[in-house]
């Protein structure tokens, strides 16, 4: 092939689609959606690249990177679907992840469903050993039975085992003396320790973490294997690099042994678009909102970062309820997902009300304008019979789809159910997605101290510009911004990640009585133990930058917040004092009185990379006199449907102005400009909107 630029490829497995961006230094070269492959997740991604290739004339050998992202993880938990796992515990507290905290998420359910272990009771055992919780050993490990253990757990056909001691937090040898007996008794079994993947006090969510840790290691391994091997067949010589949870990426390696850390990996690429776009345009504070075919997420960016959070749930079995789920300690983005997508199913209720998910008609069989067998109406089947989608252009012609069918099944399950017209039982299924999301919105932004309706509303995802407008004004946002390629984004902002992986410790200690030559120590060895991660991938030890964070709380308290802290030197520990004082009344508006003490639980470094350098956007190579490409019947009330403005996003000039209503289309979405609202084309080709106050919803 001729093409001889040096590409840059991100690559993101959703629920219900594989999305595709390819950047070279000028900008976004192309970009290409297909249909999520459940059963194999890499040959999606060797079928979207492959036509990529095909259809842009790219060379594969001058692909110099290749960042990828997938929900793998996440659905094998779900599915159960890992590897058949042991746990070896200290004797006395194998059912500590079945007791988890004791914790009635629902008060007042009688039939409350608590979250099933992903071990079951006879594969949980106890071994003869103590630690104390300053470390000092008590009772030695009784390596005999951890040898025999071994024995009977390979012959009983097990495949994995994770070894999780009390206190091995701050003293992990006895871990590490059982994975040597482990191995050399059995080693066909795979050995994760908790000491290695989540050293951290509480001792059902380090379970629960490095559980699911070796329980998903070896499907994880397989598939980097078999993606590794796709890219190869393509002619791709780089080795990809894997999208983590945190928002950095990391080299191959350590995605297979902390696959955990990949849990959210591809719901952090909208954010981190968010955050790339936001920077250029300077908006450092956004709601990022990303709208797939299967759920839609929301995060907070301030100061042009997204919040992270260190706790997260999996499975979660109780209408999407916290507590319901497996507790996994890794540092993911900080989001809330709510099952509401394209693909979400509607109904009527037996209270005549119309609600919408959180199941999903998923890529198989899909909505059922897709025409894949799919018989439940869905969001995506109320937008086609609305106008907002034509049927004839969808994924640029490529999936056409079958209007008159998804009309009848939103009269049968709806409309008929209703007494109502197909329209407006379809903009009841419309604007019952856009209140469900811009609730949760509202509810994530109030938690942590923000006015959703002072923030502009950032857009990703194959339906987020499509049903944004409708949760910007739901929220009362003034404003809301659509970037280029929107459905793909997050594939986009996999390639504006830096290198970076986070270390933790825990020590306890009252911040007053801390050492400063100790907490240099630890933060040195955290630090050193970060750079050492990154320059195994190919990170020059002067690009390594570090940023430290303490756990903290008062003395009394339950729970803790994260507070940034600055390097060790004097006066560190009253700037601390005041770093805590400043996060603690943005969160909760007050501070305790003082002669509570504070207190450190846990010590986090980040370690990262150089920003790539990477331009998000496109373009236009048109004088934009052709952009309006044609009129669509679009239904807004209260007029019903009227003749509506069609643009073609990819012939809109920089500085272009529109008014609503208005279509402008992509191949990968559809952005609505609602009545009254006004959009201007900006110089990243984003598309900024503004909307009229008191105008319709």
């Amino acid at each position: 092939m001729a093409d001889s630029r040096a590409l840059r490829v991100g690559v993101d497995i959703g629920g219900t689609f594989t999305d595709l961006a390819v950047l070279d230094d000028s900008g976004i070269v192309a970009v290409g959606k297909a249909l999520t492959t459940h059963h194999e997740p890499a040959a999606a991604v060797e079928a979207v690249l492959r036509q990529a290739i095909a259809d842009h004339g790219l060379d594969p050998a001058g692909i110099a990177t290749v960042v990828h992202g997938t929900t793998l993880v996440t659905n094998a938990l779900i599915e159960r679907r890992g590897a058949r796992t042991a746990l070896l515990t200290t004797e006395g507290f194998r059912d500590v992840v079945e007791m988890g905290r004791e914790h009635r998420y629902e008060l007042y359910d009688l039939g409350l469903e608590l979250p099933r272990p992903l071990v079951p009771r006879h594969l949980r055992f106890g071994v003869r050993e103590r630690v104390r919780a300053d470390g000092a050993v008590v009772t030695p490990l009784d390596a005999g039975a951890v040898k025999q253990l071994g024995v009977e757990l390979a012959a009983a056909g097990v495949e994995a085992v994770a070894v999780c001691f009390l206190h091995s937090h701050t003293n992990g040898e006895h871990e590490r003396q059982a994975r040597e007996i482990l191995e050399a008794a059995a080693p066909e079994l795979r050995v994760a320790l908790s000491s290695e993947v989540n050293p951290e006090i509480r001792e059902y969510e380090r379970s629960s973490t490095t559980l699911a840790n070796v329980y998903v290691q070896q499907l994880v391994e397989n598939y980097l294997a078999d993606l590794r091997a796709r890219l190869g067949g393509l002619g791709v010589r780089t080795d990809p690099l894997i999208m983590l949870s945190n928002g950095g990426v990391a080299a191959i390696e350590v995605a297979r042994r902390f696959p955990i850390r990949m849990l959210e990996s591809g719901p952090a690429g909208g954010a981190l678009g968010a955050v790339a776009f936001g920077r250029t345009a300077r908006r450092p504070d956004q709601l990022a909102f990303d709208m797939g075919g299967t759920t839609a997420k929301l995060c907070m960016i301030e100061q042009d970062r997204p919040l992270i959070t260190h706790t997260f749930e999996v499975d979660r079995v109780y209408r999407l309820r916290a507590g319901s789920g497996l507790p996994v300690r890794a540092p993911v983005i900080d989001m809330i997902e709510i099952g509401t997508g394209g693909g979400s199913i509607a109904r009527v209720d037996p209270l005549g009300l119309i609600t919408v998910g959180p199941d999903s008609a998923g890529s198989e069989p899909g909505p059922v304008s897709y025409g894949r067998g799919g018989t439940r109406c869905t969001v995506t089947d109320a937008d086609v019979v609305l106008g907002y989608l034509d049927p004839a252009r969808f994924l640029g012609g490529d999936m056409p789809l079958d209007a008159a069918a998804a009309e009848a099944a939103i009269r049968e399950q709806v409309a008929d159910r209703l007494g109502v017209s197909v329209p407006e039982a379809a903009w009841g299924i419309h604007t019952t997605a856009n209140e469900n999301m811009a609730n949760a919105a509202r509810v994530h932004a109030i938690e942590r101290g923000q006015d959703p309706g002072r923030l502009p509303l950032f857009v990703s995802g194959g339906n987020g510009p499509l049903h944004g407008p409708g949760v910007a004004r739901a929220l009362g946002s003034p404003s809301m911004v659509a970037p280029p390629a929107a459905g793909v984004l997050s594939a986009l902002g996999f390639l504006s990640a830096p290198m970076s992986i986070d270390i933790v410790r825990s020590r306890h200690a009252l911040l007053g009585e801390i050492g400063l030559d100790d907490s240099r120590a630890l933060f040195a060895e955290m630090e050193r133990e970060g750079t050492e991660v990154l320059t195994a991938s190919g990170v020059a030890v002067a690009d390594v930058v570090h940023e430290r964070t303490l756990e903290m709380r008062f003395v009394g308290q339950g729970s803790e917040i994260e507070v940034p802290v600055p390097p060790v030197g004097d006066g560190w520990r009253d700037e601390v004092l005041e770093s805590f004082r400043r996060q603690y009344a943005q969160r909760f508006g007050t501070v305790a009185p003082t002669g509570v003490e504070p207190e450190l639980l846990t010590w986090r470094v980040t370690a990262r990379g150089p920003e790539p350098p990477a331009r998000l956007g496109f373009e236009s190579t048109s004088d934009g006199q052709d952009a309006l490409i044609g009129h669509r019947d679009a239904y807004f009330p209260p007029g019903g449907y009227a003749p509506t403005p069609v643009y073609d996003r990819h012939r809109l000039r920089a500085g272009a102005v529109l008014a609503g209503p208005a279509l402008v289309e992509e191949r990968e979405a559809t952005l609505l400009v609602p009545p009254g609202a006004r959009c201007t084309v900006e110089a990243d080709s984003s598309i900024f909107v503004e909307f009229a106050v008191g105008g319709s919803r």
